[in-house]
């Protein structure tokens, strides 16, 4: 099961520079527990903070390892600053730039910067609908992160598992849950087809290690 951890400092307490203390040290927990994914989704923060804060989480997750498990950090709609902190990929909103032009942005990037990083850039893609999910899955995405299947927060919106198996039978493109998801209907994402779940409150206010050994019993 794919885990993805997506950040949210507003949600802990305190003044601002405590917060980005107990962020960073939330993202050491989710790589020492094997998250696969982690995604910095500071949407308010300024582009030299982000980067800043970007860099520092990437080192995070390169120092923090888990035996099994490699930790890549992608960062919210911003490909410069996934590019230039060294980050593992990009998360693309529904309604951003497509998965194929993220793609053409980073190869443009490379060809002016050889410093940058040559490993592998992985894409993700918020989707909606089953047709959203094919057409990431045309454009090139890695995977998408579907719903909200029971939720979203301050609002009675949510798409169901329903939609969720049908977002799954798209094509080959892996496809994680997202909205309202809980230890306790983790696993009917999964029976619907969903190759693992993405969630902020599911990790961020729990032992990220408890949540993901509960998650992945046999793992």
């Amino acid at each position: 099961m794919l885990l993805y951890y997506i950040t949210d400092r507003k949600q802990f307490p305190g003044p601002e520079p405590h917060r980005r203390e107990l962020l960073l040290a939330k993202i050491a927990e989710a790589a020492r527990a094997g998250v696969d994914y982690v995604q910095l989704r500071e949407k308010d923060m300024l582009g030299r903070e982000l980067e800043a804060l970007a860099r520092e989480a990437v080192r995070i997750c390169r120092e923090t390892r888990n035996e099994k498990r490699e930790t890549r950090l992608l960062i919210n709609a911003r490909s410069d600053i996934a590019l230039t902190a060294g980050a593992g990929g990009i998360h693309l909103p529904s309604n951003d730039v497509t998965a194929s032009d993220a793609r053409i942005i980073r190869s443009e990037a490379f060809t002016r910067n050889s410093k940058l990083e040559t490993r592998s850039f992985v894409i993700a893609v918020s989707c909606h609908t089953a047709e959203e999910v094919r057409l990431a899955q045309t454009q090139g995405a890695d995977f998408a992160v579907f719903g909200p299947v029971f939720e979203k927060v301050g609002t009675a919106m949510r798409v169901g598992l329903e939609a969720l198996r049908a977002a799954c039978q798209v094509g080959h493109m892996p496809v994680l849950a997202i909205g309202g998801v809980t230890l306790e209907n983790a696993r009917a994402c999964v029976e619907a087809g969903a190759a693992g779940i993405a969630a902020i409150r599911l990790f961020q206010t729990n032992d990220i290690t408890e949540i993901t050994g509960k998650l992945r019993p046999a793992g």
